[in-house]
């Protein structure tokens, strides 16, 4: 970076400080409220989210359905060859280090969390009609998982990366969510107050969505190295995880994305495909081929039933629970990965990007469950249905246990702790980068104390939501912040396809 980038950077910075500054106070005023009243900021979050899984299920599945086609006609279509940035740009990142990239900001933490509790509580509850613990249950847990953790998601990631990529490196404009609305709205617009409140709703999801994520992976840290090693499991214990990982993805923020989050998200990536090799070595094999290969087919043949079902005449309370939930995370989600998607993907033609962004992942997606679904069902019949129970309801200690009835399994669950600290690194690194940039009116490079600001305040928020029993709550309030986001989205979608137009006109 040259010192008169650097001089551009500090006098953007300095030019506009509304967002950063409304959005960190309001991100305190929710914590507190969080830690004052955390049974009232519960029950709020709770009433928002049924709200929304009652009244408007049916427009959580209709948008992402439609994001999903949205993404796939845009990549095969005449604008399919357009490059995400000038024309004789070439990708920042090696084809391997940008999926790692993506990948390890986009889910890690999740697939960790959930890989063996997933496919546990669709086997033990169903929806209904189907058997518990029946071969039919076992069916419909790995497509349940496939759908949920596959092309649907990513394809919301997509939308707001493939807008932003394109505005930012092909149109030049600041790297904000608020420059999505440049093609409906028109540049004055976006650069006032309108354009403000869209960039501080971007940074309160993040902070929420981020800092719910920290506070559970920070819990299954904790519950795994109780697990295997004894070590305490109380709040000091977690004071001391969240401090060693937020001074370990400061330091890589700060070192900047080439060379923190490049490192993180290489090395990563092998230590993945490591634990997939052993838990897929020792597990039953045969059976895991199997159940990649059905699942396959079960989740492409049912996929667009399963995209658009309700169940609208009869207990829709599975959907709902699972589904709608699932839709609402992804949503809230995606102004933070998606951004973050954009800024690593200068270079990449429009095809690329969204087969790169959606189709890869979600096969990386497939191939975990179908490992960690077949090793947690291989063994569900040496429980009872009263200790299935008992760990699908604490899911951060549902690996560890599993894990305890295989060969080796000590050594893989040691390795996957490592994994889930990684991805917890990766996925703070890349939110503390993209808060700071969304509050630094889109420098690509924003300036190192408001990484500190940023960082410093998610692991603050994470722990004391532990202490005060709030990270549920708080997770629950940003999915039910997703209803908004949703129009945003759409908006970005017209607003992408007015773009190519114009250039293709």
């Amino acid at each position: 970076m040259t010192k008169q980038t650097n001089k551009n950077g500090h006098a953007r910075d300095k030019k506009n400080q509304r967002v950063f500054i409304v959005s960190w106070i309001i991100s305190l005023i929710i914590v507190v409220i969080g830690v004052v009243n955390s049974e009232g900021f519960g029950y709020g979050a709770n009433l928002a989210l049924t709200f929304i899984q009652e009244h408007f299920s049916w427009f959580y599945l209709l948008a992402m359905f439609l994001f999903v086609l949205f993404c796939l006609c845009i990549a095969f279509s005449r604008y399919g060859n357009i490059k995400l940035g000038k024309e004789d740009d070439k990708p920042e990142y090696r084809t391997v280090t940008w999926f790692a990239m993506l990948f390890c900001a986009g889910m890690g933490v999740g697939l960790v969390f959930w890989g063996i509790a997933e496919p546990l509580s669709h086997y033990v509850s169903p929806t209904a009609g189907i058997e518990s613990m029946s071969p039919e249950a076992a069916s419909f847990s790995i497509r349940s998982c496939f759908m949920h953790w596959g092309v649907h998601p990513w394809a919301a990631y997509a939308v707001i990366g493939l807008g932003l990529a394109y505005s930012k490196f092909r149109k030049d404009r600041p790297g904000l969510l608020s420059s999505l609305f440049v093609p409906i709205l028109g540049e004055k617009r976006t650069k006032g107050w309108i354009g403000n409140i869209i960039d501080i709703f971007a940074v309160i999801v993040t902070i929420a969505g981020i800092a719910a994520s920290l506070g559970m992976g920070c819990l299954q840290i904790s519950s795994g190295l109780h697990h295997l090693f004894g070590t305490p499991n109380n709040s000091s214990f977690w004071l001391i995880i969240i401090v060693v990982v937020c001074v370990i993805y400061l330091a890589s923020s700060i070192g900047g994305l080439d060379k923190g989050m490049k490192t993180l998200s290489n090395f990563n990536l092998g230590m993945s495909g490591l634990l997939i090799l052993l838990a897929f070595c020792v597990g039953p094999s045969i059976k895991i081929l199997g159940i990649f290969t059905e699942g396959m087919g079960d989740y492409i043949s049912h996929f667009i039933t399963d995209s658009l079902s309700l169940n609208t005449f009869g207990d829709g309370s599975w959907i709902s629970n699972w589904r709608i939930f699932y839709w609402a995370w992804w949503i809230a989600w995606a102004p933070f990965v998606g951004i973050f998607i954009a800024r690593i993907s200068k270079g990449r033609t429009i095809k690329e990007f969204i087969i790169g962004v959606i189709i890869v992942p979600s096969i990386a997606s497939i191939v975990w469950f179908s490992v960690f679904g077949g090793v947690a069902l291989n063994v569900a019949d040496q429980f009872s249905i009263e200790q299935l129970v008992q760990l699908v309801a604490y899911p951060e200690t549902a690996l560890f246990i599993i894990f305890d009835h295989y060969p080796i399994g000590k050594i893989i669950s040691i390795i996957a702790l490592i994994v889930l600290a990684i991805f917890f690194v990766t996925s703070a690194d890349a939110a503390t980068f993209v808060l700071s940039m969304l509050t630094s009116e889109g420098n690509e490079h924003p300036p190192v104390y408001k990484k500190i600001i940023w960082g410093i305040l998610q692991a603050a928020i994470a722990y004391v939501l532990i202490l005060s029993g709030g990270v549920k709550a708080l997770q629950t309030a940003s999915i039910a912040a997703s209803l908004p986001f949703i129009f945003i989205m759409i908006i970005a979608c017209i607003g992408i396809i007015k773009d190519l137009t114009k250039e293709k006109d």
